[in-house]
């Protein structure tokens, strides 16, 4: 079973290499500590069982991967998959999922654009008597959802904060100056990321240590709809150019890997260089990411290994179509405005320069041979 499955797992790889440049190597044992195994025993089959799983873009490296590692674990169990793609277009994804309900489902898997633009199709899903389970992205204000996978996403924000105020050697005598980039305001996780990295900083901000020249703290003036990278780098721009003329700024927040792209630009725009270059924070370790790690253009991300997140999730979708309970480890957290919604969440790992060899090339995640290209 388990050549099987790695054997599934590399050749979907192999497309994903094609598709976006680059993809992770074949499972291996996650840099967490857990592994990233197939999704359950031999035994077990689809027996043609159609699961359909809704993804948000296929501009994200990171959504890639998780499409490509999930299908091919539930076709390796036999079931059938219609995974598709909305390109962030809300409601290209309400037709899409619409047409998976008509096409008889069994199962849908969706990680969503926005949430709350979902509410009528997944009731739709339930009258249908089609489970629902989110995937890395929390359904909001809807009943209708059995599960959730995902990462600790307010662990996210706390282990960004914690690496800031580690790092950054920011005192009231001598205060570091910070900017907040953080994700889309109708994605659930980027709030509670948000929460999680003020926990951390807030102590900072308070006793003069980090210095928001901005005064943009508050989530409703950092937050970045729908995580796009050319937003940030406009917002940043301006941010550089008002506040920044006659002093350097030393610490990008950003929530995601793409925001620190963004941020990368507007600031070599500005004529920084390695003399002055931030701190610059991240989520998700994409490929590029990684090598900015490695060149020192970022300076940290958070690794979370979507070979283990798509396995949990299956492990979610075989359960509810056997009629089991899948494994849980949170019941209090995830709450969505109409229920609190079992959920699996992974743990993220923090990585930079001193440890993306052990972690991201030790759990197998890429090759030194992708990150030396």
């Amino acid at each position: 079973m388990k050549k099987k499955v790695l054997a599934a797992l590399m050749a979907v790889a192999l497309t994903a290499l094609t598709a976006c440049g680059a993809a992770p190597a074949a499972p291996a044992a996650s840099g967490s500590g857990d592994a990233a195994p197939a999704a359950t025993d031999s035994s077990s089959s689809g027996s043609g069982k159609k699961v359909a799983v809704a993804m948000p873009t296929q501009s994200s490296e990171r959504w890639m991967h998780d499409g490509a590692n999930m299908k091919a674990q539930l076709e390796e169990l036999g079931y059938t998959v219609d995974l598709q793609y909305a390109e962030d277009d809300v409601q290209a994804q309400v037709s899409q999922i619409e047409n998976m309900i008509a096409a008889g489902a069994d199962c849908l898997v969706i990680a969503a654009i926005d949430s709350d633009a979902l509410v009528n199709v997944e009731q739709q899903a339930k009258d249908a008597g089609i489970p629902v389970i989110a995937y890395d992205r929390l359904l909001m204000n809807t009943d209708a959802v059995s599960y959730y996978a995902t990462f600790d996403n307010k662990g996210v924000g706390t282990k960004i904060g914690e690496y800031i105020v580690q790092h950054a050697d920011a005192t009231p005598e001598n205060p570091k100056t910070i900017e907040l980039f953080m994700g889309s305001p109708d994605d659930n996780n980027a709030h509670m990321l948000y929460a999680g990295l003020m926990e951390q900083i807030q102590p900072l901000l308070d006793d003069g240590s980090l210095i928001c020249k901005s005064g943009q703290i508050d989530f409703e003036d950092n937050n970045t709809l729908r995580w796009d990278q050319q937003t940030a780098m406009k917002r940043c721009e301006d941010i550089l150019t008002r506040y920044y003329a006659d002093e350097d700024l030393n610490i990008c927040a950003c929530a995601y890997d793409g925001l620190s792209y963004g941020c990368m630009s507007a600031l070599e725009g500005a004529g920084y260089t390695d003399a002055n270059w931030p701190m610059i924070t991240g989520q998700d370790a994409e490929l590029m990411a990684t090598k900015h790690i490695i060149s020192g253009k970022q300076t940290m991300s958070i690794y979370k290994d979507t070979r283990l997140l798509a396995s949990k999730c299956v492990t979610m979708v075989q359960a509810v179509l056997e009629g089991a309970t899948p494994e849980i480890n949170d019941t209090e957290q995830y709450n969505n405005g109409k229920i609190v919604v079992p959920s699996y969440l992974c743990e993220p790992v923090p990585v930079d320069k001193d440890n993306y060899e052990e972690v991201i090339i030790g759990g197998g995640y890429y090759t030194k041979e992708q990150l030396a290209e």
